[in-house]
């Protein structure tokens, strides 16, 4: 149990920093040219980078490589959707109940006993 708290927690953190590494510069450099959001990026995913590796390790304790990538899914989405409605202002959209519906269908999938 210590294993998967500690994995998604650092999963967690390290999706953070991929979405602002990812879409951060959507609204802070959209004025400026391509090469400096992707080194500002790339700066931005060393972190995530630093967070992500260890969390994967930890996890492939635990999990099988299948489940540690549903996991990371369902990391992904979490953060992403909070991230997209709060920090980008998007506005909520049903669709993102239907991913999510799907996403915890695999996760049934990939932990049931077979």
């Amino acid at each position: 149990m210590r294993t998967a708290v500690v994995t998604i927690s650092l999963l967690v953190v390290s999706n953070l920093f991929m979405t602002f590494a990812w879409y951060g510069h959507l609204k802070h450099l959209n004025a400026k040219p391509w090469f400096i959001a992707a080194l500002v990026s790339w700066g931005i995913a060393f972190f995530e980078y630093m967070v992500q590796v260890p969390a994967n390790r930890i996890g492939y304790r635990a999990f099988d490589l299948a489940q540690l990538k549903l996991i990371q899914e369902v990391v992904t989405l979490t953060v992403f959707i909070p991230f997209a409605m709060v920090y980008m202002k998007e506005r909520p959209r049903l669709d993102y109940l239907w991913a999510g519906l799907c996403l915890l269908g695999a996760v049934y999938f990939a932990f049931r006993r077979s």
